[in-house]
């Protein structure tokens, strides 16, 4: 009898392999070249707002402000005090030396239909001279608005995610110390009124300008919900007519961000970063034929004491001069020709073949755009 063993032999794996792994890319492309309409834009109104507050944090270890030199410390914690039922004279309220204290400037995002009792994360962040944060308690602090009206309270104890010592003239630092967070830390006061369900329509405010993404999305709608239920008012904005029913007007905006659209491509950019040399380039760049020539220039600078001896019973002095030695070096750079490259990698390649560093590669990209060789939008940051 002859057993047959269909266990694929050790010379097949690496071609099944291959196989799934190409399947595995193109199984991704595949989802990837999909967007849903939640993710290109979002409803024009429903937005968060931004609450600030000025505030008290108490308990510290000595490393609070020195009242001295904040003086507004003093006059928050007076005030803090005298809703409190105790008044301090003037006098008095300026003498206070108390390395506890620190003021802290309070910030939180409010979200869209957040309604009272509803809790916030808060960011505490000093705004004097305390050395640390750690172990401190925010005391009660109202959240305002831009209105100046409060829409939140905020208390609790901080978590500041460093650590600091200091001994001898010696000090060590970890992270931030002067900055905090409050993880449920405000309570939502009062709600901000929402315009969503005011009106026959609604309005998409896509996240970046582009007519084809405008386009795309208005075509996805009536293709769903019928012809004439959306229109692309300019590259921006897309008007679509929704249900007057405020329950009906929630399904038909949860069912219409889900719908897919085809992702388009982006137009050629380069985003270039001066300060930190760093380049980024998206898929859409290109490179047209075109010959480079770059040396480097390296000055350098030394300085060596030179001794001026006086003459025997000239009664002169003895004195110590500098001499300085500059030295410029250029060296030559050689005639490099780049070919064509349709291709994202394809110019990464001809990037990396001049040999430059990032600093270098700054100039070479504006150069190559000056004479017209890139296809793409530089853009310094």
């Amino acid at each position: 009898m002859t057993l047959w063993n269909h266990a694929p032999s050790r010379r097949s794996r690496p071609w099944l392999r291959a196989l799934c792994l190409a399947l595995t890319v193109a199984a991704s492309s595949t989802v990837l070249a999909a967007t849903r309409i939640k993710e290109v834009a979002a409803i024009e109104g429903v937005r968060s707002n931004q609450l600030t507050g000025f505030g008290l944090v108490v308990g510290l270890d000595g490393t609070g402000d020195q009242t001295t030199q904040m003086p507004y410390t003093s006059q928050g914690l007076a005030n803090y005090m005298k809703q409190l039922g105790l008044t301090l004279a003037p006098a008095q309220a300026a003498q206070l030396q108390m390395k506890n204290v620190a003021a802290v400037l309070v910030t939180a995002q409010l979200p869209a239909f957040a309604r009272p009792g509803q809790l916030l994360d808060i960011n505490v962040s000093s705004l004097g001279n305390a050395k640390s944060l750690k172990g401190g308690t925010l005391i009660s602090t109202p959240l305002k608005g831009v209105d100046g009206e409060v829409y939140a309270l905020a208390q609790g104890n901080l978590i500041v995610a460093g650590a600091g010592a200091a001994a001898g003239g010696s000090k060590v630092t970890v992270n931030h110390l002067s900055v905090g967070r409050i993880p449920d830390g405000a309570q939502v006061e009062r709600s901000v009124p929402s315009a969503l369900q005011d009106g026959d329509s609604i309005n998409l405010s896509l996240s970046s300008s582009d007519f084809q993404i405008a386009r795309k999305v208005a075509q996805a709608i009536n293709r769903k919900f019928g012809a004439g239920v959306a229109q692309a008012q300019d590259g921006r904005t897309v008007q679509v007519k929704a249900p007057s029913d405020p329950n009906d007007r929630v399904s038909f905006i949860a069912e219409m961000e889900e719908l897919p659209i085809e992702a388009s491509v982006a137009a050629a950019k380069v985003i270039i970063n001066s300060r930190t040399g760093s380049i980024v380039l998206n898929q859409a760049v290109s490179l047209g034929p075109c010959a480079i020539a770059h040396g480097n220039l390296s000055i350098s600078i030394s300085s060596t004491p030179v001794v001026s001896q006086p003459s025997p019973l000239s009664g002169g002095q003895t004195v110590v001069t500098e001499k300085a030695n500059i030295d410029i070096k250029s060296e030559p750079g050689k005639l490099i020709q780049l070919g064509a490259a349709a291709q994202l990698t394809d110019v990464v390649k001809a990037l990396n073949s001049l040999g430059a560093t990032p600093q270098d590669l700054l100039a070479i990209l504006q150069a190559i755009k000056s004479a017209g060789a890139l296809n793409a939008e530089l853009e310094v940051i």
